[in-house]
């Protein structure tokens, strides 16, 4: 009867994520509000191109960029993680998972985005003043092992800005569903971000939240010491996402972030990846000056667990980004 159960359940899910996501893919266009959602929380996923929700392994950060991770995490662990981000914005956050039962684990998370101070001028940029502004997600992860090879998982999100005398409220869903075989060490994930709305807006008029739809693949190479990933995203918006494209071939490249780890050990990685939305977003006069080109390193000191990652997103402007776990 469990097993049945379970099937039905697994099923019902699939069925209903791949409804979900049909839906948010005919609907979107335009632009959205609350666009610190797109930054990365993980150090690995930011090394690996920016984008990777297929990655399995004890990695609370992970379960932030895709929900349904949630279960390869450890009982009891705590994760703290901070990022200098463009132009001196600070971002930082932590995390805490649990697990409950045999096929259960939940967490909560946080994360703030500081903007530091800014300048107030008129229309005619003259200076009058400063104001400041800043960014707040909470939320809350829990997933379920559908079967020994499917995990399903759900992010709520409660979402608040405020910037000068200007503020928003909304709440947010993700829906995260993984694939992992493990003895061919392979991995695929579906993910669908942010659904939801503004129950308090800026002004008189509603914005979205930026809605996502991504794809992703990893695969350990079975002879050597290395994992390769490959992630679409920003699904929703094949229009939007490469202006200068002129085929269907260079719209899809726009969509694709690359990521390639380096495993000597079970306790050490190296990760580079390159993200070619933003390379191509990012180019000056023909140059993408190594825009979209990410790298990272992670170690495991027994119960300590140490991540930092490198991203380049223009030829002024690069990003630092640490994460730090233990397990109690």
């Amino acid at each position: 009867m469990a097993i049945i159960l379970n099937e039905m359940l697994k099923k019902s899910f699939i069925t209903a994520l791949l409804l979900l996501i049909f839906s948010v893919l005919r609907a979107q266009d335009g632009t959205s509000a609350f666009q610190f959602l797109k930054l990365p929380f993980s150090a690995h996923a930011s090394a690996l191109g920016g984008e990777n929700i297929s990655i399995i392994e004890d990695d609370l950060t992970m379960a932030v960029q895709n929900p349904a991770l949630l279960s390869c995490v450890a009982d009891k662990t705590l994760n703290l993680n901070y990022m200098l981000y463009m132009d001196g914005v600070n971002v930082a956050g932590a995390a805490f998972a649990k697990t409950a039962g045999e096929r259960s684990t939940w967490a909560v998370t946080a994360q703030y985005v500081d903007y530091g101070e800014l300048k107030e001028t008129t229309e005619e940029n003259i200076e009058i003043g400063t104001f400041s502004a800043k960014d707040i997600s909470i939320s809350s992860i829990y997933t379920y092992d559908l079967s020994d090879y499917w995990s399903g998982g759900v992010r709520t999100n409660l979402i608040y800005s405020h910037y000068d005398k200007y503020s928003s409220f909304a709440v947010g869903v993700d829906l995260g569903l993984n694939y992992y075989h493990q003895e061919s060490d392979f991995s695929a994930s579906l993910v669908a971000r942010n659904l939801g709305g503004q129950l308090k807006t800026f002004e008189e008029r509603h914005e979205k939240l930026p809605i996502d739809v991504l794809l992703g693949f990893s695969k350990r190479l079975a002879h050597a010491p290395f994992r390769l990933s490959l992630t679409l995203h920003d699904l929703t918006h094949w229009s939007a996402s490469a202006t200068a494209a002129n085929n269907f071939g260079k719209k899809l490249l726009n969509h694709i972030a690359l990521g390639i780890d380096f495993l000597p050990t079970d306790n050490f990685y190296l990760a580079a990846g390159y993200n070619f939305h933003r390379g191509e977003e990012m180019k000056i006069n023909g140059s993408s000056h190594w825009a979209g080109f990410t790298c990272g390193a992670g170690i495991q000191l027994k119960r300590l667990k140490l991540g930092m990652a490198y991203a380049k997103y223009h030829v002024s402007s690069s990003s630092l980004i640490f994460n730090l776990s233990y397990t109690l």
